[in-house]
């Protein structure tokens, strides 16, 4: 979905928490809104697996690749990645770019090419007065947020790296740098294995060749261009200051407290219902992902939410197997949400509700998306077996020019050459090892297998995303976690060398897997619109470069606006960070520091996940699969202990569900549009309401307390 659910979550972007049918007969994807592509089907009466077609009188695009494209996509690219690290810290969803970059882009480009001369060096320079969809193509608006979002701010959890952040700015961007770049080069082979071999559908990055297509066909496009841009336009900017007000006045606009208002009213015992987190926010960048996810997801994501803090963490407080911490000598608030101990014993003797659901939590996610992926590789091979499979491996990756059976519909002169991609990967590899064994505790060896991980890693999450529209490779990629700590046991490392150890191999296979997922989607887009792959390779390493910058700076300050997303037990949630940070304690500690009533009930409810997809897949017909339970929803409701997020992408998807219903023309025009805003929107936000705390004008200094019990509590 252009929502995504970042790492212990099921993609809201890289991907999508799953596929919605909201009408009877019309089936939408998670990111898009727009009709879903099942596979070796059609937009129309187009086959998804082949370009578009070359119009009647299509003007020809001399300038694909721009320097106004490069930095509309990099002003995109800043907007995007903003909104996903504030996001994404708070509750570790981000949003995927393409729709968003492909409408801004569009509402940017198209005045100005019109302002533009048709030739002389400014043309020449800047690009032609003609805007067409495949410079729209080439408004990359991606980013690397999901490092700062996961395990970097896990580093300093463990307290691994300095107290100052702005102290290892160098080791940041080190760090950066090699999941970026090594994901940059060897997606190239994935483009030709993924979506000209295998012609697998991509349903995001398809509803996005769409979206621009009709955006640039004619006098009909520009009108629905214009109204949908406006509509993001309008719904962003009202967004953006409700979010940047809220900060003045959290506890009246924001954030409702219920329990705890009744309880200064008197009845006194329903301050349990604030203890446990079951209070209101209107937020609207997840009444916005709900509108995304559709329901399945959001229903599921709030059932979780039920199940794990509204049955299970408080018998779990009552029967003595988890405990709580007094916030409050005045008033009986109590938190809930420890996740670090001073004394490692209290991991197994005392642990805090969240702690205690943490595991349950990781463990249904990591054990329903190895299960999704393993029962979607049958149809894989079956469709390969009856394409006639071609065993010569080198094929997939190198273009033969003399192969009369070539399948790549690219003209040889636009693809990117062998010698481009092979170098630059191989110096890439050079450099990722010479950072991981001078600044990080790895050897030579061992940074190269955590890039071969990416590169396994990627191959998961191009093929889920490729089927599903589901990323899960945020998950899946904690298997390397499991391998690197097993690594470190044996190497006899100590305990926080050990962590580092763990952490900063897991981060780069994990980010290099996830930037190539998301760019193998773009070059989905490109090749959909003939527009020229060399070109997209050239605008990626240049959004690459701007991100290594750009998400390094934004992590910096947030953290010095909100130091606790570092030292932890604030607004910022991130369980994301939780996640990253306990198994790697796990897995480098001598014993568990698991509960054994918290591993038992994840060992149980991470059958029961697997037991219902084969259910799903094998006993239950395809037009009921939206009435089944989504595990990876669940599980993160049991990681994140914010439920008024669950709430809000709840009501969202309802909201979609009766607004499809009742006017379905301008569902289809405005839906994702206004969902797009209200996630930018508020992201955008947050990240000005960190500048104002930065000079000291914030609402902690000048705002209101009204209505909100504690600092922790509110905002």
């Amino acid at each position: 979905m252009a929502a995504i659910i970042e790492d212990n979550t099921p993609d809201v972007q890289h991907g999508g928490t799953g596929l919605e049918e909201y009408g009877e007969k019309q089936l939408y994807s998670s990111s898009s809104g727009l009709p879903e592509l099942p596979e070796e089907e059609s937009y129309g009466d187009h086959d998804v697996s082949r370009p578009f077609p070359v119009l009647p009188g299509e003007i020809e695009e001399t300038h694909q690749l721009t320097i106004r494209a490069l930095l509309v996509g990099c002003g995109l690219g800043a907007v995007v990645g903003a909104s996903n690290i504030y996001l994404g810290l708070k509750t570790g969803f981000t949003f995927g770019p393409q729709l968003f970059g492909a409408i801004f882009g569009f509402a940017i480009l198209k005045p100005l090419s019109k302002l533009l001369p048709e030739s002389g060096l400014i043309s020449r320079v800047f690009g032609g007065a003609y805007f067409g969809p495949k410079e729209n193509c080439t408004v990359s608006s991606g980013g690397l947020g999901i490092l700062f979002v996961s395990a970097v701010p896990a580093m300093y959890r463990l307290h691994l790296l300095s107290e100052n952040p702005e102290q290892d700015i160098g080791k940041l961007i080190a760090l950066t740098v090699c999941a970026g770049f090594f994901g940059v080069f060897f997606v190239i082979p994935l483009r030709k294995y993924y979506i000209v071999h295998q012609k697998l559908t991509f349903p995001t990055p398809a509803a996005t060749a769409y979206t621009i297509r009709s955006l640039h066909n004619g006098r009909t496009g520009a009108i629905a261009a214009r109204k949908k841009s406006l509509g993001l336009l309008y719904t962003f900017i009202a967004t953006f200051i409700f979010k940047v007000m809220t900060g003045y006045a959290p506890g009246v606009i924001y954030d409702w407290h219920i329990g705890w208002t009744l309880y200064r009213l008197g009845f006194t015992s329903i301050i349990s219902l604030d203890n446990y987190g079951w209070w209101i926010e209107f937020t609207p960048a997840f009444f916005g992902a709900g509108m995304l996810s559709g329901l399945n997801a959001s229903w599921s994501f709030f059932g979780g939410s039920i199940l794990a803090w509204g049955i299970i963490a408080p018998s779990l407080v009552k029967n003595g197997l988890a405990f709580g911490t007094s916030v409050s000598d005045e008033y009986p608030l109590v938190s809930y949400q420890a996740l670090s101990f001073d004394d490692p014993s209290l991991y197994v003797t005392k642990p805090s509700p969240r702690y205690w659901l943490l595991w349950p939590g990781v463990f249904i996610m990591l054990v329903y998306s190895f299960t999704d992926v393993i029962l979607n590789l049958g149809p894989v091979f079956q469709s390969m077996r009856k394409a006639g499979f071609n065993w010569d491996v080198r094929s997939w990756f190198r273009d033969d020019p003399d192969d009369p059976d070539d399948e790549d519909l690219t003209p040889q002169a636009d693809r990117i050459p062998f010698l481009w991609w092979s170098v630059g990967l191989l110096l890439s590899t050079i450099m990722c090892c010479a950072i991981l064994a001078t600044l990080f505790p790895l050897n030579v060896g061992e940074a190269i297998l955590s890039l071969i991980l990416g590169f396994i890693f990627s191959f998961i999450g191009v093929q889920s995303t490729g089927h599903t529209d589901v990323n899960p490779v945020t998950t899946v990629a904690k298997a390397s976690q499991l391998i690197f700590g097993g690594i470190g046991k044996a190497s006899h490392m100590p305990l926080q060398p050990s962590q580092m150890f763990n952490l900063s191999a897991g981060v780069v296979a994990a980010g290099s897997a996830a930037q190539a997922a998301d760019m193998t989607g773009d070059l989905k887009t490109g090749y959909l619109l003939r527009a020229k792959p060399r070109n997209q390779f050239i605008a990626q390493l240049c959004g690459a470069v701007v991100a290594v910058f750009l998400t390094t700076g934004l992590f910096l300050l947030f953290t010095k606006a909100s130091p606790c997303i570092i030292l932890g037990q604030c607004t910022y949630g991130a369980p994301s960070v939780s996640a990253w940070a306990a198994v790697a304690l796990a897995v480098s500690s001598p014993n568990l520091p698991i509960p054994p009533s918290s591993g038992f009930t994840a060992i149980g409810l991470g059958i029961a996940s697997a037991l219902t997809l084969f259910i799903k897949h094998y006993l239950i017909p395809k037009k009921y699969w939206s009435y089944v339970p989504n595990w990876n929803a669940i599980g993160l409701a049991f990681v994140v202990p914010q439920v008024f997020y669950s709430i809000a992408m709840a009501v969202g998807s309802s909201f979609n569900y009766f607004w499809l219903k009742r006017n379905p023309r301008s569902f289809d025009m405005y839906m994702f549009a206004i969902a797009a805003g209200l996630l930018a929107g508020e992201g955008l936000g947050g990240v000005f309401q960190a500048l104002l705390a930065v000079i000291g004008v914030d609402g902690g200094k000048f705002g209101t307390a009204i209505g909100c019990p504690g600092f922790e509590f509110c905002g």
